[in-house]
């Protein structure tokens, strides 16, 4: 099988690919990378291309899925883990 070729992928896998790349899109990356990423996350969640059928294989790991909704922008970004500590601690 060559590189890259997605024959041995489910149905389900190939939308979660989909769905995925339509997100990073929205949040301005190019098709292209998009792409990749999509693959990268969904391989990582599933561990590659799988045979379809039911209770076949290991279970997926939602984790890599979480992580990009978990993950701050830039207001996150610029402040350091001091001041997150000190602002979460004056929120209660």
């Amino acid at each position: 099988m060559p590189r890259g070729d997605k024959s041995s992928y489910t149905d389900k896998q190939k939308r979660q690919a989909a769905h995925i790349r339509s997100g990073y899109e929205k949040r301005g990356i190019s098709a292209a990378e998009a792409e990749a990423r999509a693959w990268a996350t969904v391989n990582k969640m599933t561990h590659g291309g799988r045979i379809s059928g039911s209770g076949r294989g290991t279970t997926t790991d939602q984790s890599p899925a979480r992580t990009g909704g978990r993950r701050g922008g830039r207001a996150t970004a610029g402040r350091s883990a001091t001041s997150k500590r000190k602002a979460d601690s004056r929120k209660s």
